[in-house]
């Protein structure tokens, strides 16, 4: 089993956002491999999946993106599952605009949905698949960047890099870490 955390804010104001991007990918992924409805369960959306032959927990976390530790924690305990089954998808401003990254730890890097899931796991030891959102404009406060829609010039190669992530998950679960890594962070 692997566990799929895709980090984002809850609720129609913030769908479109840039720091929704993991949500977005979970939605790719639930619309392609996803068995089933989408359940409420350790406060978040859960779709169970098969990611070409890999059994997957696709997880959406319902406490707003700076206190989602609390469950992934609780999906990560409940199924019993070692680290290097846990893969968190999400935006990263210091990356350029749709540019993948696949790392198997570190820290949060100023992402609070990653900060809180390490607080919360206390560990950094876990795999990220971050999506670049960047670069964060010299007139902007992180915030109001991290929650403002893409632009329409934004949206075809945001679009394609959440295709791209998605692949990237199922190359994760079916091939493992190093491979993933091999294959999308070249781009």
């Amino acid at each position: 089993m692997k566990l799929v955390v895709g980090l984002g804010n809850p609720g129609r104001k913030y769908t479109a956002t840039r720091h929704n991007v993991g949500f977005r990918v979970i939605d790719e992924l639930a619309a392609r491999f996803g068995l089933g409805r989408c359940r409420n369960r350790f406060d978040a959306e859960v779709i169970e999946a098969v990611l070409n032959g890999t059994q997957a927990l696709l997880l959406r976390p319902q406490t707003y993106m700076n206190r989602s530790g609390s469950c992934v924690l609780a999906a990560r305990d409940f199924y019993k599952l070692e680290y290097e089954e846990l893969l968190v998808v999400c935006d990263d401003f210091n990356l350029p605009l749709a540019k993948l990254r696949v790392r198997p730890q570190g820290s949060a890097g100023g992402q609070k949905g990653l900060q809180d899931i390490i607080r919360c796991l206390g560990t950094e030891r876990f795999a990220r698949l971050r999506i670049g959102i960047g670069p964060l404009p010299e007139a902007w406060e992180t915030a109001d960047f991290v929650l403002s829609k893409f632009t329409e010039g934004e949206r075809e190669p945001i679009d394609a890099a959440i295709v791209r992530a998605a692949d990237a998950v199922v190359t994760w679960a079916r091939d493992g870490l190093e491979n993933c890594m091999n294959q999308f962070n070249a781009g």
